[in-house]
């Protein structure tokens, strides 16, 4: 278990064919990580903006989660400190009401093997149905049952809806979302991301994140 061992697997996973004969805009698979991150993020698949920059959540739905998070884009994008792999590594297509849902081969292939490299992850954002699904299994309930009950799923999981703009009906409709789940989300990425300031950030073979402003 070390850097190299996930730098390699890193190389093996972006080069990633499996379903590319269902990919419409053909395999781009994206995703970040380092070996002494603290904090999954595992969201669904890249959109078309996604896919084109290869960076994860540098869209409207990664400023809300950013926000949900209080944390800027350095900060988010530090892979020494926080991953973030999707369900779907890749753009899966457009379906009838949205993009359709994550390829189902990536998780099982990948996720294992990517976080056993990752032996001081403390905390997993299951952001979504689909995150929610895999991770949780049968411990799932409705999506607002169970990020209601998101102390249920603590230390190891942490349940959110979709940051989508298309899920603005819902936060609408949810308001203790807002005022009790992400106060207590915020406090719990501070003291996380606290207690792993002091180590020493290592090499993944990826690029850093752009400035803040160059994905407008």
């Amino acid at each position: 278990m070390s850097r190299r061992t996930l730098q390699r697997l890193l190389a093996e996973v972006r080069g990633c064919r499996t379903c590319a004969a269902q990919l419409p805009l053909g395999p781009n698979p994206v995703l970040r990580a380092g070996h002494r991150a603290r904090l999954l993020i595992v969201g669904q698949a890249p959109g078309t903006r996604v896919h084109g920059t290869g960076i994860p959540w540098n869209d409207p739905s990664g400023d809300r989660l950013r926000d949900w998070l209080q944390l800027d884009r350095t900060q988010f994008y530090d892979e020494s400190r926080i991953a973030i792999i999707p369900m779907g590594l890749c753009y899966p297509g457009k379906g009838r009401s949205g993009d359709l849902p994550p390829r189902p081969e990536c998780a099982p292939q990948w996720h294992d093997r990517l976080l056993a490299q990752m032996p001081d992850l403390r905390l997993k954002l299951l952001v979504g149905k689909y995150a929610q699904d895999y991770y949780l299994g049968s411990r799932r309930r409705s999506l607002a049952d169970t990020v209601r009950a998101y102390e249920e799923y603590l230390p190891e999981f942490f349940p959110l809806p979709h940051p989508s703009p298309r899920n603005l009906r819902w936060f609408r409709s949810h308001p203790w979302f807002e005022a009790e789940v992400i106060p207590a989300l915020r406090r719990h990425i501070t003291a996380l991301l606290r207690e792993g300031a002091g180590a020493a950030p290592g090499p993944t073979g990826h690029a850093p994140a752009p400035a803040a402003d160059s994905h407008r």
